[in-house]
């Protein structure tokens, strides 16, 4: 049986402006498929370049943290807001990026007690109190992330990817958005 991939119409890639289209193709090259994000996402094209813009920013950037440790904060926080989609499409990368195959499901599920350093816990419990409270963080919290060795900008970047991933977990819901098959088998 086939599933929609979204509620809202999915564009025809050969239909969209040629810089989104390349940036598709792209991805398909690498990965050998086109994840659903680009196609649901590309329905307005303003918002899909704003979006992956400030995706790419946040994720694909150098910096204090690891792109392992970047994916495990989406990962976690989409736990949380119940977003299936970025649970399955970032723990693919993330178990990937770890080199790990069981790092996604465990923090998926519960990451005070997976296999991780208290480093990642303190980073982890700081995204979650961002995407859950984040009025309520204060300077505890940036003395207990410099304890573990994380810096301001590090700080920022945490909260930026909690964040965008609660912004962009309430969307996937809204569009109803499916994850790929292809990813549920990635890195395992």
């Amino acid at each position: 049986m086939s599933y929609p991939i979204s509620r809202f119409p999915v564009p025809n890639i050969d239909d969209l402006p040629d810089d989104m289209r390349q940036r598709i193709l792209a991805v398909q090259e690498k990965a050998g498929f086109v994840p659903n994000v680009f196609l649901v996402l590309a329905h307005r094209p303003e918002e899909f370049r704003a979006f992956f813009a400030y995706h790419d920013a946040l994720m694909e950037k150098e910096g204090g943290l690891s792109l392992a440790e970047r994916e495990m904060i989406v990962v976690v926080t989409s736990a949380a807001n119940n977003c299936q989609y970025c649970v399955i499409a970032h723990g693919a990368v993330l178990r990937i990026r770890a080199k790990n195959p069981l790092i996604a499901d465990q923090v998926a599920i519960n990451y005070l007690k997976s296999d991780i350093s208290e480093r990642e816990k303190a980073m982890l419990d700081f995204a979650m109190k961002v995407q859950s409270s984040g009025s309520e963080t204060s300077d505890s919290d940036y003395s207990t992330l410099h304890k573990h060795g994380f810096s301001d900008e590090d700080i920022w970047d945490i909260g930026a990817i909690a964040a965008f991933f609660g912004l962009s977990n309430r969307m996937v819901n809204v569009v109803g958005m499916r994850p790929n098959d292809e990813f549920y088998s990635m890195g395992r």
